[in-house]
């Protein structure tokens, strides 16, 4: 038997040198010797026997055999390899050479021969001798916990079945060393054992055991710099983003080792100078020195270089704007201390799409394929001169635009939100703020909108422009169960926030429900022993299909019934009803900008009140009717995602009225007024009889009666919050509250519906009176309100003027479209009075805390927060302490 080619796989790295080897192989002679090329890292031998027969003698081939520990049948093999029965091919040659080769490629096998069993006349027959690389059966894994395995398992692809080569060892051992150490674990080892396994059907298996040492987080004890006059340790410590030395009262910035972070932030300190004008600036060298308390010291040595500033700056090539027009926007003029870093913000800011920036100047105005370089001309006596050198190109218009990806949201409403028009002048502006739009109508992941440009023809001035979206859902059900009030508490919400009603009733639309359309619909059921809330609710946002307008209507039904604290049962022949409808128009407005939206209202509540005689109401029979008009005046213009916005504001001022009945109405509210006060200190004299204090009372009921039959009232509210992006993902959001319920006649005075109640959660619940539920976390729902002069506690019946001041920290853990999940801590605080007299903005009670919400798209948002309260409740001492609130369908 004689080898041909013998090829042992024991080093995957050294594949292509086997490859070479292979083409390179020369033709074997006619020998009489062996000779053996022994390379000693990969145990790779190649031999040519004692061959009898011609160099380079055409033979034809007979049968192949094929042999060795492999699970691959034999046809399978010679298939691959390329050799088959009856071609005439030249032994020694190419053909045995790329047979070889090509088995080799596959990865699938250990090592390759290649032998000549005999030779008859001119027929030779060859047998293939291979062994199949060991798959992975077991994998153990050491040194990390049992939830981080499986991302290790994923990332590092050792799944079961996986083929295991020297090559997968060494990527695997090189990776998990290169994570943990941008994780701080620099000392990281990683050690991978393999033990062969016999099965069954003797196929070639390994358990690997992987064994990783994290050792401990090097922190970073300090940094000194030196050669440094003009800026201190300190300041260019700062310019450090990532790599901070050790300092027990930053939360947010740790101070572990990440030898890429700390290469970068050395480009960092670099920056720094130059945008002190010193320009020439360099890192000399540095060194990190290992702490004999396991921490390590970093040593920075730089050369400031010398102080520079700007001389000249001319523009070349500019001919759609004047040298002026740039000079304004440039803001850089003649002896400034030289910035190369706030230069090219002033040209280019990369990191804000809608800077006021010269690049965004021609972008926003058309010229797509404008470009804009600075050049520095001459720096003598460290004096920079420069040129901006603008190449203008054609105005791009654009030729098409479409959108992708819509595949349950009708085009119609996609393409109505879409700032960019065939046949448009190009705008980097309109493209970001089609972007926005897109985002804020709540239908696609906000994170995956991408606006692609298709097709871009400098020479002809035109762009194809593409939008790409990705739906999520956008329908939402609440479907909850509880105990509370004494009693079970059902809750059915159904809320259709992409709803098409015009295809209502066509059947094969239900898929679940008609949608596409970008209406609203919402229903809601809510019941337990002691009241039911009946509530529906629509909204179109373009009236008519043409124009922003937005139509709203609800109608809402709610039933509250009186406990009987003997039965402990509702009792039903004592009731409270409400009925309420509202119809509302809001029109996005085009000045001052098209941010703004003005919003009217007109609404009806009637209060039906059946022998409810509480300390809510001072009537326990009767009823009251609530007309009223509400205008309000918004501006939002916070970035893409309306769940987690990382920028803009939210602004908006609202006045709900009821019409000034004391006006016509010929009601004498003075001597109502009197005649109340002289009732009330009846009942309330210890002298008076029985019979006197119930006719007082009586009578104090059907004055209150006749004041509320109609209610009449003025109500304000303004709120305001910012959001500002301070890190990549960290968001601060700021926010003002303030609301105020008046009266148009003092006699008449604030009526008892439409309320303000702070504290708690900030759910309604169930609202029967119009009350609005302030939320400040740290305390019980409704408990900060004024403190009743009877009780000397919190009021039962709300406040007429609040405020609150809110501060809150917010961080992404996951952003994706099934489930947006972010963590937030807060400050806040608040007060709620009767009158201003007793009202004071800054006597707020404070709270802080943290919680977490989460979105998904099917049960809307959900949170928990646990918040301190530090103050004490009205009424009592000492401060309140901690409040666990949950979040259910409500984002703050």
């Amino acid at each position: 038997m004689k080898l041909l080619l013998n090829i042992k796989k024991e080093n995957d790295d050294l594949g292509k040198q086997v490859n070479n080897l292979v083409n390179t192989l020369p033709v074997i002679t006619y020998l009489k010797y062996s000779i053996t090329l022994l390379f000693f890292v990969a145990s790779i031998s190649i031999q040519a026997q004692d061959l009898q027969y011609s160099n380079g003698k055409k033979y034809t081939l007979g049968d192949i055999s094929v042999s060795g520990n492999t699970t691959f049948s034999e046809q399978t093999i010679v298939t691959y390899s390329g050799l088959r029965k009856g071609k005439e091919m030249t032994i020694p040659g190419e053909d045995i050479a790329n047979a070889i080769k090509k088995l080799w490629n596959s990865k699938l096998f250990s090592d390759i021969e290649i032998y000549i069993t005999k030779i008859e006349d001119d027929v030779a027959y060859l047998e293939i001798r291979l062994s199949d690389l060991p798959q992975l059966n077991e994998l153990k894994i050491n040194g990390v916990k049992k939830g981080k395995q499986e991302s290790i398992i994923k990332e590092s692809k050792l799944n079961k079945g996986v083929k295991v080569t020297e090559n997968l060892i060494t990527t695997t051992k090189n990776f998990l060393q290169r994570k943990y150490k941008k994780e701080g674990f620099v000392n990281t080892k990683v050690h991978i054992n393999t033990i062969e396994v016999k099965d069954s059907i003797d196929k070639a298996r390994v358990n690997m055991v992987l064994n990783i040492d994290k050792g401990e987080k090097v922190k970073i004890k300090d940094i000194e710099f030196t050669g440094n006059d003009v800026l201190s340790d300190k300041r260019l410590r700062k310019a450090m983003k990532s790599t901070k030395q050790i300092n027990r009262l930053r939360i947010l910035k740790r101070s572990k080792f990440i030898d890429s972070a700390y290469q970068a932030d050395l480009g960092h300190v670099i920056e720094k100078y130059k945008e002190n004008g010193y320009r020439d600036a360099r890192v000399i060298s540095d060194s990190v020195i290992i702490n004999d308390d396991k921490t390590i010291s970093l040593k920075i040595d730089v050369n400031e270089g010398e102080l520079y500033t700007f001389g000249d700056i001319t523009f070349i090539g500019n001919t759609v704007y004047t040298n002026q027009q740039l000079s304004r926007l440039l803001r850089i003029r003649k002896g400034d201390t030289y910035n190369g870093v706030e230069l090219q913000k002033r040209i280019a800011d990369n990191s804000k799409p809608d800077a006021q920036d010269i690049t965004n100047l021609y972008q926003n105005n058309g010229y797509l394929f404008s470009s804009i370089e600075s050049v520095e001309v001459s720096a003598d006596n460290n004096v920079i001169d420069l040129e901006i050198r603008i190449t203008e190109g054609k105005p791009a218009y654009f030729n098409s635009v479409s959108v992708v990806g819509n595949d349950k949201t009708n085009d119609h409403v996609v393409y109505r939100e879409i700032r960019t028009r065939p046949g448009q002048l190009y705008s980097k502006a309109n493209v970001v703020r089609t972007v926005r739009e897109l985002g804020q109508l709540g239908f696609f992941d906000a994170q995956e909108i991408s606006p692609n440009f298709i097709n871009p023809n400098p020479n002809e001035g035109t762009i194809d422009m593409e939008y790409s979206v990705k739906e999520t859902g956008s329908s939402q059900i609440e479907l909850q169960g509880g105990y509370g009030g004494g009693g079970f508490i059902g809750t059915l919400g159904l809320s259709f926030n992409n709803f098409s009603i015009k295809d209502i009733f066509k059947k094969e639309a239900y898929k679940p429900i008609p949608m596409g359309d970008g209406q609203k619909l919402a229903l809601r059921l809510q019941a337990s022993r002691f009241y039911q809330t009946y509530s529906f609710s629509f909204s179109e946002p373009w009236l008519g299909g043409k124009r922003p307008v937005q139509f709203s209507t609800s109608l809402s039904h709610t039933k509250q019934f009186l406990y009987n604290p003997i039965t402990r049962n509702a009792d039903k022949s004592r009731s409270f009803n409400i009925t309420g409808i509202t119809f509302g128009l809001a029109k996005r407005l085009s000045v001052p900008d098209d941010y703004f939206t003005l919003s009217q209202a007109i609404s009806f509540q009637r209060y039906d009140l059946n022998n409810y005689n509480t300390g809510l109401f001072t009537f326990g029979d009767g009823y009251s009717n609530n007309l009223s008009y509400t205008i309000g005046l918004s501006r939002n213009n916070t970035n893409i995602d309306p769940i987690y916005p990382t920028g803009g504001s939210n602004f908006s001022v609202t006045g709900k009225f009821s019409l000034p009945y004391s006006l016509f109405n010929g009601v004498d509210y003075e001597a109502l007024k009197a005649e109340r006060d002289e009732n009330s200190n009846i009942v309330a004299d210890v002298n008076s009889n029985n019979l006197e204090r119930t006719n007082a009372s009586n009578r104090i009921s059907e004055i209150d009666q006749e004041r509320y039959s109609w209610l009449e009232f003025y109500k304000v509210k303004f709120s305001g919050e910012w959001y500002t992006q301070l890190a990549k993902d960290l968001v601060l959001r700021p926010k003002i509250e303030f609301g105020f319920l008046g009266a148009y006649d003092n006699d008449r005075g604030a009526i008892p519906f439409e309320r303000f109640f702070l504290g708690g959660d900030g759910l309604g619940n169930f609202s029967l009176d119009g009350r609005e539920i302030i939320q400040l976390r740290g305390y019980p729902n409704q408990s900060l309100t004024h403190l009743d002069e009877t009780t000397g506690r919190a009021s039962n019946d709300g406040s007429s003027i609040y405020n609150k001041f809110s501060l809150e920290l917010r961080y992404p853990i996951t952003l994706k479209a099934s489930a947006k999940i972010y963590a937030l801590g807060f400050l806040e605080g608040g007060v709620s009075a009767e009158n201003f007299r007793d009202y004071n903005p800054f006597n707020i009670n404070r709270s802080a805390g943290l919680g977490i919400r989460i979105f998904m798209p099917a049960f809307g948002l959900l949170g928990i927060d646990f918040g301190h309260g530090f103050d004490a409740l009205p009424g009592e001492t000492g401060k309140h302490g901690w409040e666990t609130h949950f979040i259910i369908g409500q984002q703050f």
